[in-house]
């Protein structure tokens, strides 16, 4: 146990901090005011990716001041690790999304196989539009299959963590955002 806490505390000992919880706390003013106006009239599903958006959701939410229905799912292509594999679906949202305009919010539009394939699920399952909310926008310098109604903050190309991101299953409870090294 003392080398994985040894292990934890020099990842963030030795990661570069990209934006601190002030940077944070400006961007999810802008985007819920941004969000407020696009989609204020629509009473729409907010979707939470789990389990990165948990901490982006769960500061956003309140800032959102529209009516709304709140679900969540649950689709991973990491599951701990630093590389994207297969995309694995362990929970859909439980309520019908028939007709329904769906706020997809996830903490990070990296490669963006994950969020399209999300989107497509959704769409599949009947929503009438999805609209998606990422607190951070990688600039990885290819195309992406998807790209964000509503992005936060754009990070360089670097495996990041904290708000909800993981390095090694560790350190999402961060309020920055950080980059290895």
């Amino acid at each position: 146990m003392d080398n994985e806490l040894d292990q934890a505390w020099s990842l963030i000992n030795n990661a570069d901090l990209l934006f601190g919880a002030t940077d944070v706390e400006i961007a999810l003013d802008r985007l819920a005011s941004q969000i407020t106006d696009a989609m204020a009239e629509t009473f729409p599903v907010a979707l939470c990716v789990m389990g990165g958006a948990v901490v982006f959701a769960g500061k956003l939410l309140p800032k959102l001041g529209f009516p709304l229905e709140f679900d969540y799912l649950h689709a991973t292509r990491y599951r701990n690790g630093t590389q994207g594999g297969e995309i694995q679906w362990s929970v859909l949202p439980r309520n019908s999304l028939q007709g329904r305009v769906v706020l997809l919010m996830d903490d990070i539009l990296d490669e963006g196989f994950t969020l399209a394939a999300a989107k497509t699920r959704l769409l599949e399952l009947g929503a009438a539009e999805v609209k998606i909310a990422v607190l951070a926008d990688k600039e990885i310098g290819r195309p992406k299959p998807i790209a964000a109604d509503f992005v936060g903050l754009y990070l360089p190309d670097r495996y990041v963590f904290g708000m909800g991101m993981d390095a090694y299953g560790l350190w999402r409870n961060l309020p920055g955002i950080y980059a290895m090294k």
